[in-house]
């Protein structure tokens, strides 16, 4: 073979290895460009009538008003959240189906669970995340705790029972922290669903609690006070009431904050990916998302897919630890 000829089969095998890389870009480009063309699933992991199905329906009635193509919510709870990311991970990874969990059902659940049907780290990936709000630390006002600061001095010096309806909760980290850091004698109680628990609550059967504000509000009333709020801002519903980070709360727990994300499979194209996390954040400025945050007290906003792939990759790691450290049986 002359040198000419050579060089041009070296020249040729290049190019068709370049237009061979190429070619997946270019197939996913052409998805998204298309996208969407045909009806998109949400899967909620969740039962209904919760946040993560209001912020799953909230964005349904955008992606289907903003885009002309019907947008569905299909609820799949059971198993923490394993039935419904299983059934999304298992469809075809278009961008036509994705689902909608709570940071346990991603972060936890590794923890809790000896064997998974799935690869979180490896088959799903962020897309959005909506934002819970300030959670609600409630005293009885039989027990005289007035602050976050005076609960830690109650707890340290008597028995103090807490609520909790999720196994590995943010509320059992903090109960686990607490009591290992501090020398506290929280007691979990455990319960079926957040309601139960308040009930118990406002009927004087537990000291403390912490839960969502709006659930907490339906008893407050009876005997309740609300004394601090998690996370890093206050609650535009209790603007005087300081966060536990304002009351002397520190470490590595005290920043994290539970949100819901929206999920898709990793092998989802980029491009797809991105428009919704753009639609997602779109839906900020929609009537239902402005409600949704006044009724419940929400001052953080939706944000899109980078936004929630550094706080996946940030906080997950801490979660998981934290989780870890509390030695729970794995089912």
């Amino acid at each position: 073979m002359t040198d000419t000829a050579r060089r041009r089969l070296l020249l040729a095998t290049a190019a068709t290895a370049t237009a061979a890389g190429l070619a997946p870009q270019r197939h996913a480009l052409a998805q998204a460009a298309g996208y969407p063309n045909k009806p998109i699933k949400l899967i909620v992991v969740s039962p209904a009538g919760g946040l993560t199905d209001n912020y799953a329906r909230m964005l349904a009635e955008h992606l289907t008003a903003r885009y002309g193509q019907p947008a569905v919510v299909e609820n799949r709870p059971g198993a923490s959240g394993i039935i419904g990311l299983e059934a999304m991970v298992k469809s075809p990874p278009d961008g036509y189906t994705v689902a909608f969990g709570s940071t346990g059902n991603f972060f936890q659940t590794r923890v809790l669970y000896r064997k998974l049907p799935f690869d979180i780290e490896k088959e799903i990936t962020p897309v959005a995340s909506f934002p819970t709000g300030p959670l609600a630390l409630a005293a009885t006002e039989r027990s005289g705790i007035r602050d976050f600061k005076g609960m830690i001095e109650y707890a340290r010096r008597q028995r103090t029972t807490m609520g909790n309806y999720i196994k590995g909760s943010y509320q059992q980290i903090l109960a686990g922290n607490w009591n290992r850091d501090l020398g506290c004698q929280f007691e979990l109680v455990q319960y079926k669903g957040e309601v139960p628990m308040w009930v118990d609550m406002a009927a004087g059967q537990l000291d403390v609690s912490i839960g969502s504000y709006q659930a907490f509000a339906r008893v407050r009333e009876k005997g309740l006070r609300l004394i601090g709020v998690t996370g890093k801002s206050r609650s535009p519903r209790e603007p005087d009431v300081p966060t536990m980070i304002e009351q002397g709360f520190s470490g590595s727990i005290a920043r994290l904050e539970a949100t819901i994300k929206m999920v898709a499979h990793t092998s989802v194209p980029a491009p797809i990916l991105d428009f919704l996390g753009k639609a997602a954040v779109e839906s900020n400025d929609t009537p239902r998302a402005k409600a949704m945050r006044e009724a419940m007290g929400i001052p953080d906003l939706i944000v899109g897919r980078a936004e929630a792939l550094k706080v996946w990759r940030e906080d997950g790691p801490v979660w998981i630890r934290e989780v870890q450290a509390l030695n729970l049986p794995m089912d």
